[in-house]
Parts: C-alpha cells; sequence; structure tokens
C-alpha cells in the first residue's frame, strides 16, 4: 500500500503520493562518478523537459500554488528579475518528511544531465515555458554526507541560501540551509547564465492557484 507525505515547500503544502515515491532515487555515487557535462549536454539531456506533460510524468511535482518567484520576493532588488515557477523532485531532494521547521533532505544529487528543479516562465496564453534548470543540496546533509567543501558547477561554486531572521522577508523560501546553482540554458540571462535571477523573465501572466 503507498502512502502520502504533505510537505512544505515554497511556502505551500503539496501533496507527495505513492506513484512519484516509488520513482528510482538517483544514486550519489553515478553523480560523483560522472564527468561534468557541458552546457550543451545539459540542454540535450532536458530538452524534453520543454514539454510540462513530460516532465510532470516523470516525476516532477509542480508547486500547487503556482508561486513564481521574483527577486523581491528573497529581499533581492526588483531590477535583478525573476526566476519563475519551480518543478521539483522530492526524490532527488531526499525529502522524506514534513518541515521541521524548514523544508530538510538528504539528498546530494547534481547532476544537471537529470536536475532535482525545473523552473517555467507562465506565458501569455496560459502555457509554461522551460528558462532554466537547477541542482539542490542542503547544507547540513551534504556535509554530512562528507563532503567538505560546498558543490560547484563549471568551476562555480552553488549559490549559498539562508534565511536572516532579522529580515521581514525569507531568503530561502521556507527551505532549510542550502546551497543551489542555476543553469540558464533555456532564456538568456544578462545577469550571466549562474546566476539566480534574470531579468528577462517576467511573472506577469502569472495567477496565483491557477
Amino acid at each position: 500500500m503507498s502512502s502520502c507525505k504533505t510537505l512544505h515547500l515554497r511556502g505551500v503544502l503539496p501533496v507527495l503520493c505513492g506513484a512519484t515515491m516509488m520513482l528510482a532515487s538517483p544514486s550519489a555515487a553515478q553523480d560523483a562518478d560522472a564527468p561534468e557535462p557541458t552546457l550543451e549536454e545539459v540542454r540535450a539531456a532536458t530538452e524534453r523537459f520543454r514539454d510540462i506533460e513530460v516532465a510532470l510524468a516523470e516525476g516532477y511535482i509542480p508547486d500547487p500554488m503556482n508561486m513564481c518567484e521574483v527577486a523581491t520576493d528573497m529581499g533581492y532588488p526588483a531590477e535583478l528579475g525573476g526566476m519563475g515557477i519551480h518543478y521539483f523532485r522530492p526524490d532527488m531532494l531526499g525529502i522524506s518528511g514534513p518541515p521541521d521547521p524548514r523544508v530538510d533532505g538528504n539528498g546530494t544529487h547534481t547532476d544537471f544531465r537529470q536536475p532535482s528543479i525545473l523552473i517555467y516562465e507562465p506565458m501569455a496564453d496560459g502555457s509554461l515555458e522551460l528558462v532554466a534548470v537547477e541542482n539542490l543540496v542542503f547544507r547540513e546533509g551534504w556535509h554530512a554526507a562528507g563532503n567538505a567543501e560546498r558543490p560547484s558547477f563549471h568551476g562555480v561554486p552553488y549559490d549559498m541560501m539562508e534565511d536572516d531572521p532579522e529580515t521581514e522577508v525569507d531568503e530561502a523560501h521556507g527551505f532549510a540551509p542550502h546551497y543551489d546553482r542555476h543553469v540558464w540554458i533555456y532564456r538568456e540571462n544578462p545577469n550571466g547564465v549562474f546566476k539566480p535571477f534574470n531579468p528577462a523573465v517576467t511573472c506577469e501572466h502569472h495567477h496565483a492557484g491557477h
């Protein structure tokens, strides 16, 4: 019999049921042994996810509140731009239970050939356009697995995200302290291909809850 777990992720409560949790979890050893892919290889390996139905079929979970994140949500200047709507694989992130008090996990997956997070921009016609891919590892779990340094991609260390309790915004958007890396291979980013926000991405066509 399958069971469901309710997780608070990016400020909402998605329900993760048996079909998703039955997906094969990626192995850390596979990540460590695989050579680092080029950006062209990452794009070739993820091209199929431009079709959102393919992402859903492969176990990526949408935010049921359909949140679209921009720089100001995390306390950064508006001119940095947006991220978009995140679809994620809980098994790759190592999430196995509800927040306590924040979403946390022990996954060590960093292979961009199969990213743990896909990022989409809502379009005027109601469709979603894939704009970036992302990998994320939680800080405690990453170092508990024996990693001394934060992960890196193409020689660039992942960004560190942690909430500052002295501010009104949540810089870590409901997550425990973590490292993440965005790769903008489907939408040119004036800020840089590895920066978290993109001024060429907008949430103006986003409708919360739809």
